[in-house]
């Protein structure tokens, strides 16, 4: 699994999931960069360092300390035939005992959108999730109008829990968002938005 001295990689068959290195810097720093528009609509501000080498830097000792506390596991995300970086998932918030369960969180640059690439991604860390870690419920939200994440979810199996107000603040503003989770034993009906 690579929570130990292997490193934890999650293949798909256009798809590899790992730990960030050092190395995606200039890569990750370009997608980010040429989808600006494109997600600043949906993210939280960031602080002027975000995109710093420091911090990118710094974010990566984050990612392999929570990932061998099995506490967070963020993701990028790799095209296998080019090795290039799409975007990025985190499994989040990760809780055992009682709960186990997690939060997911994610991104993909505007020129990967739309092709399949984020469902391949969330069915490798739902996998993931409930078959290497036992968890028993994976979490999402996101803004009601944001239809390509809802859609995304719905079509990987997450079902519309319900409303959270002043979620989280996303552009600068407290906004309220759409809850969704996914069970490893799901015994409810489809749940459709309204």
């Amino acid at each position: 699994m690579g929570f130990g001295r292997k490193p934890l990689v999650l293949t798909s068959e256009r798809l590899e999931l790992r730990l960030p290195r050092r190395s995606d810097y200039t890569p990750w720093v370009t997608t980010r960069r040429a989808g600006v528009e494109f997600l600043q609509k949906w993210e939280p501000l960031r602080g002027r360092d975000y995109e710093e080498r420091n911090s990118f830097y710094s974010r990566v000792g984050w990612a392999q300390r929570t990932a061998r506390a099995k506490t967070a596991f963020p993701f990028m995300i790799i095209r296998r035939e080019d090795g290039r970086l799409l975007g990025a998932l985190t499994l989040d918030n990760v809780r055992f005992g009682p709960a186990k369960t997690g939060t997911l969180g994610y991104w993909i640059g505007p020129d990967y959108a739309r092709q399949g690439y984020m469902r391949e991604a969330l069915k490798l860390v739902t996998d993931f999730s409930f078959h290497e870690l036992d968890l028993s419920r994976i979490e999402a939200a996101c803004l009601p109008e944001n239809l390509a994440s809802r859609g995304v979810l719905e079509k990987s199996g997450f079902k519309y829990e319900g409303v959270a107000q002043s979620y989280l603040q996303i552009a600068g503003r407290w906004r309220t968002h759409v809850l969704y989770a996914r069970l490893r034993r799901d015994r409810r009906g489809q749940a459709d938005a309204e």
